[in-house]
């Protein structure tokens, strides 16, 4: 029977590039600074790595995944590009785990990137049609698909319009306060409440301030065997304790039984994920959280998906400060994705690099007081209609 990878895996290093516009520089010196990073933290000559992941799901670099032994230098070794919407960073965290966990190698890597300010397009590139979207969904916009999952959600649960987006203005002011203290974050300014309130709508009830921004960047993870870390003189160690995605089948399109209050893929992935960490309570037993903040609604409502806030009690948790930087289960603590933006490749590794500084007090400014259990991390890819969702879980070995 399968027991997962729990503990089988540790993050040797991680690194990751500073997030924003970076016209300063392209898609391989991103990639490399966040490889310098990670394998200086490793502490190993990158000459031991035997495989490589790339996570990227744009151009910028080139064609499959020779741009990423290009960038490194690494020769003859094998290099794999995944794909996987937003959750494209988690996926090619998975491979790298995968490789290490079965004993095909001792060191592998995850590396995702992003290069989207260079694309000429405003928002994350359109891709080809093809038959996976009719001709119903010609006009549809992130925006909107996500302004349907607040509109299902106040339904669903009765709220009156303002109390909604008093706690959607919060999410994205709580993440902006976090993100001043973090120098790799693209957007650092503070925001009130009233400007959150009262910004531009987007896609009703969606402001300006709800929505997450475009930016470039890439991070990196070099992952091991356990007794490996230590043999290397490793002393404090976190492991993956969960790596899950589920998919959509199809379901949710169907117009029966589905309401957009939530989003079922992610309570799918959470429950797999938590059988497979150990964890009976993920409410009492999850310290810290990165999720998919694409828009604020989306961190609310996924806060009740991950089993972190009860059925219609996650926008008074939210307004209550539980997931605030001093909350009981800090959400954000990085800024996510409302003020790093969402490089696609990048993004699910980023969040695991912010719980992996958690875990080991290396945080600085930002660094959580309380003690931390299981960090989790969380990825949606596509519209709450039909996506993929991945979630990872790390802790200390």
């Amino acid at each position: 029977m399968a027991s997962g990878i729990r503990d089988k895996v540790a993050i040797l290093g991680m690194g990751c590039s500073r997030f924003g516009e970076r016209w300063d520089t392209d898609g391989p010196s991103l990639i490399v600074e966040a490889f310098q990073e990670a394998i200086a933290d490793a502490d190993i000559d990158p000459g031991e790595l035997q495989a490589g992941w790339f996570g990227h799901a744009g151009n910028a670099v080139g064609p499959g995944a020779v741009p990423l032994a290009l960038a490194l230098r690494l020769h003859n070794i094998p290099v794999t590009r995944v794909e996987n919407a937003c959750a494209t960073g988690t996926e090619a965290l998975r491979g790298a785990a995968y490789a290490v966990a079965s004993g095909a190698c001792d060191f592998a890597f995850a590396l995702g990137v992003e290069k989207l300010k260079d694309s000429g397009y405003g928002g994350l590139p359109g891709g080809s049609r093809g038959p996976f979207y009719d001709a119903t969904n010609a006009n549809m916009t992130a925006p909107g698909t996500f302004a349907q999952l607040a509109s299902g959600y106040r339904a669903r649960h009765g709220m009156a319009a303002d109390d909604l987006k008093r706690a959607m203005a919060h999410v994205s002011v709580k993440s902006h306060a976090n993100a001043t203290l973090n120098p790799k974050a693209h957007l650092r300014t503070p925001i009130t409440m009233e400007q959150a309130v009262n910004a531009p709508l987007v896609a009703a009830p969606l402001g300006l301030f709800d929505c997450c921004g475009v930016s470039d960047g890439a991070a990196c993870a070099i992952v091991t065997r356990p007794e490996i870390a230590r043999a290397l003189g490793k002393k404090d160690i976190v492991t993956i304790k969960a790596l899950q995605l589920a998919a959509t089948g199809g379901w949710e399109a169907q117009g029966a039984g589905w309401d957009y209050s939530y989003v079922p893929t992610t309570r799918a992935a959470a429950a797999r994920a938590y059988s497979e960490a150990g964890i009976s309570d993920p409410a009492r037993d999850i310290g810290l959280t990165e999720v998919h903040d694409c828009f604020s609604i989306t961190e609310l409502v996924t806060m009740e998906d991950l089993g972190l806030s009860k059925d219609g009690a996650a926008w008074r948790d939210v307004l209550d400060g539980r997931f605030d930087a001093d909350g009981q289960i800090p959400c954000q603590i990085d800024g996510g994705l409302k003020c790093f933006g969402h490089p696609i490749g990048a993004t699910g590794i980023r969040m695991v690099y912010e719980n992996y500084l958690q875990l080991l007090g290396r945080a600085g400014e930002r660094q959580v007081s309380k003690d931390i259990g299981f960090a989790l991390s969380h990825n949606l890819g596509g519209a709450p209609f039909h996506n993929i969702c991945s979630i990872a879980i790390v802790g200390r070995g």
